[in-house]
């Protein structure tokens, strides 16, 4: 008997998924196991494999082609099997319309039901240009005398040429339609010619960006965000990064390494910022996986760096750098970017010196680190040169108050500027 596969749903935030790639064609035996099709989701494209055996008769959609969880995908049967019947009961749940489908179409929900029916959509590039062009005139103003000369002040003329005016297109207020001083100072500009084009391009949403859209949407208007900004004097972890690395070349770590290590030990010292708001309850938890957001093509990916605080700085540098190359390929898996208890989000490296982000759910808070910029600071009664990190943390005051809050900035600030204090918990 032929069995119809559904669109799996291989993330928890995934609600549809697009054909990467087919593995099987249409007449082609299938066995428990093989690998069926590529399945891109919002993070990452995945291989979907068959549960079922038999020959595949049917493709719901093409490579390219995207449908929601639950849609039909395939049909697989025996050879020859007679599908016909099978295939105008899914013609019929196509055409019926399910109040489902508008419960779906809600951009606050972060989880989407969806329904049995088929729902194609190609998802390629799709640009449309609209061009428009808009012509203004300015004609010359009618202050010209009955010899062809243009009848001005030699006051409003010598301060015309100075201010770079076209007196041209100057209408004088004054006796006969003589160009004065009052016309030149209240003078705002105009008088050529200018034709402009219009265009824009729309492109289809991907599906990272869709359930980006959702799930910070929901963050935001859900979870009562405030902010805490501190400034770290980065002068002694610039030089235990130089030590570290003249060391254990050609292994290098970076500054976001540092920020990983500190935010652990931070985060070990107060626990109740390692927290998340679950509705009914707050869970605290033990255990310590902090998300790195990598940025990617579509949009942003948090690869989450487990048990971080046991682990070294070289082995968190080794691992970032490995989340960040399979980011970048769609490689992750799911349990790469799930678990996540705290987030970081570093734009340093791209000149940025300070922000806010977004709570990533189901976390209570989110740092926010800007680059380091030399800036004269005081010390010892001198001003002399610093380097300054400032960083961000935002906090779901239903979890954390401020008094907390600031508490774990001033221990991550104590590692940070002492950075020795982190390496003296284990080795490098």
């Amino acid at each position: 008997m032929a069995e119809v596969i559904k669109m799996p749903k291989l993330s928890d935030t995934m609600t549809e998924g697009v054909i990467a790639e087919w593995h099987k064609n249409v007449g082609d035996k299938v066995q428990s196991g093989d690998v069926l099709a590529e399945i891109e989701t919002d993070k990452a494209t995945l291989e979907f494999e068959a549960f079922d055996e038999g020959v595949l008769l049917y493709k719901g959609l093409e490579k390219g082609e995207g449908a929601p969880v639950d849609s039909v995908l395939a049909i697989i049967g025996e050879e020859g099997e007679d599908i016909s019947e099978l295939l105008e009961q899914i013609k019929k749940e196509e055409s019926t319309p399910k109040s489902e489908e508008k419960k779906a179409e809600q951009p606050a929900k972060t989880e989407v039901k969806s329904t049995p029916q088929i729902k194609r959509e190609v998802v390629q590039p799709v640009t449309k240009t609209v061009v428009q062009q808009t012509a203004t005139t300015y004609p010359p103003a009618s202050t010209v005398a009955q010899d062809g000369r243009l009848k001005i002040s030699p006051l409003a003329k010598k301060l015309a040429e100075e201010r770079g005016i076209n007196i041209s297109f100057i209408k004088g207020t004054g006796e006969g339609g003589r160009i004065v001083k009052r016309d030149i100072d209240n003078y705002t500009g105009g008088g050529n010619t200018f034709v402009g084009v219009e265009s824009y391009r729309d492109e289809p949403v991907s599906q990272m960006r869709k359930v980006i859209a959702a799930r910070l949407a929901e963050s935001k208007f859900t979870a009562p965000h405030f902010y805490l900004t501190i400034s770290i004097d980065m002068d002694n972890a610039i030089e235990a990064r130089k030590s570290i690395n003249a060391t254990i070349a050609p292994q290098k770590i970076s500054f976001n390494d540092l920020v990983v290590k500190a935010s652990a030990a931070a985060l070990r010292e107060h626990p109740e910022v390692n927290a998340g708001w679950y509705g009914d309850f707050i869970r605290y938890n033990e255990h310590i996986h902090i998300g790195v957001a990598v940025a990617v093509p579509d949009g942003l990916l948090v690869p989450v760096v487990r048990f971080a605080d046991g682990k070294t700085l070289t082995q968190i540098g080794a691992e970032v750098k490995e989340y960040a190359q399979k980011a970048k390929a769609k490689k992750l898996q799911p349990e790469d970017w799930q678990g996540n208890t705290f987030t970081i989000s570093n734009l340093g490296m791209f000149g940025i010196e300070e922000f806010t982000a977004i709570i990533n759910p189901p976390d209570s808070v989110i740092l926010a680190v800007g680059g380091i910029k030399q800036v004269p600071v005081v010390k010892n009664g001198q001003i002399i040169p610093g380097n300054i990190m400032k960083v961000t943390l935002s906090c779901d005051h239903r979890v954390v108050d401020g008094a907390v809050g600031s508490a774990f900035l001033n221990t991550f600030k104590n590692y940070m500027e002492n950075p020795v204090l982190l390496l003296g918990k284990q080795n490098i």
